[in-house]
C-alpha cells in the first residue's frame, strides 16, 4: 500500500466506517459467524479490533511483515493469532474456521489468477457450511487516484459469484451499491 492508502486504512475515519457502515451491511441481521474467524488482509487490524469482539477465536493473515508485526503486538493479551502469509498459500489446516472476512482487500492482490488462488485458498480452510463474507470498492477514479504506485486490480462484482463458485464455494450472493460491492458465499 502507498503512504497515503495506509494512512487512510489506519485512520479514525475508516475505522467509523468499517464499524458503522461496512461491516453491519456485510453481516446482515441474522447471520452467525461462529467461534473461530479468519480475517484475511488485515493491514492495520481495524476489522480485527470488531471481529474480535464478535468471535471467541480470531486469526489475522497479513502479507506485509511490518503491519502483521505492529497488529501482531497491538492485540496481545487478545485471542487473536497474527499469521504473516500470502492469502495464496495460507498456513493453515483444512476446514477449521466457522468464517472468513475479506475488507477491502482483494483488489490489493496482482492478478486475477491469484485472487482466484485465493478465493480457493480460503474455501480450503473453511469447514464445510462456514461462510465467506467481504466487501470491495468499485473500480472509480477516486479509488484509482488513491492507489497511485500501489496494487489496484479491481475485482468485477458481475463476475464474482462464478469466480466464488469456481473457488469451492455455493450460494453467492453479490450486491453492489455503486460504490462498494459486499459478497457473502458459503463452503
Amino acid at each position: 500500500m502507498n503512504e497515503e492508502h495506509l494512512r487512510l486504512c489506519a485512520s479514525a475515519e475508516w475505522a467509523q466506517l468499517v464499524a458503522d457502515d461496512l461491516l453491519p451491511w456485510v453481516l446482515g441481521e441474522d447471520l452467525s459467524i461462529g467461534e473461530d474467524v479468519l480475517e484475511v488482509g488485515a493491514g492495520p487490524g481495524l476489522v480485527t479490533d470488531l471481529l474480535v469482539e464478535r468471535a471467541s477465536r480470531v486469526t489475522a493473515v497479513e502479507i506485509d511483515p511490518a503491519l502483521a508485526s505492529a497488529l501482531r503486538e497491538r492485540m496481545n493479551g487478545k485471542p487473536v493469532d497474527v499469521v504473516t502469509a500470502d492469502a495464496t498459500a495460507m498456513p493453515l489446516p483444512d476446514g477449521r474456521f466457522s468464517s472468513a472476512f475479506c475488507f477491502t482487500m482483494l483488489h490489493h492482490i496482482p492478478d486475477a489468477e491469484s485472487q482466484d488462488r485465493a478465493l480457493a485458498e480460503i474455501a480450503r480452510v473453511l469447514r464445510p457450511g462456514g461462510v465467506l463474507l467481504g466487501t470491495d470498492g468499485e473500480d472509480t477514479p477516486p479509488r484509482r487516484a488513491l492507489h497511485v504506485d500501489d496494487i489496484f486490480n479491481p475485482v468485477d462484482p458481475d463476475v464474482l459469484p462464478s469466480r466464488l463458485t469456481a473457488a469451492g464455494f455455493t450460494d453467492a450472493e453479490v450486491e453492489s451499491n455503486g460504490d462498494r460491492f459486499r459478497f457473502r458465499a458459503r463452503r
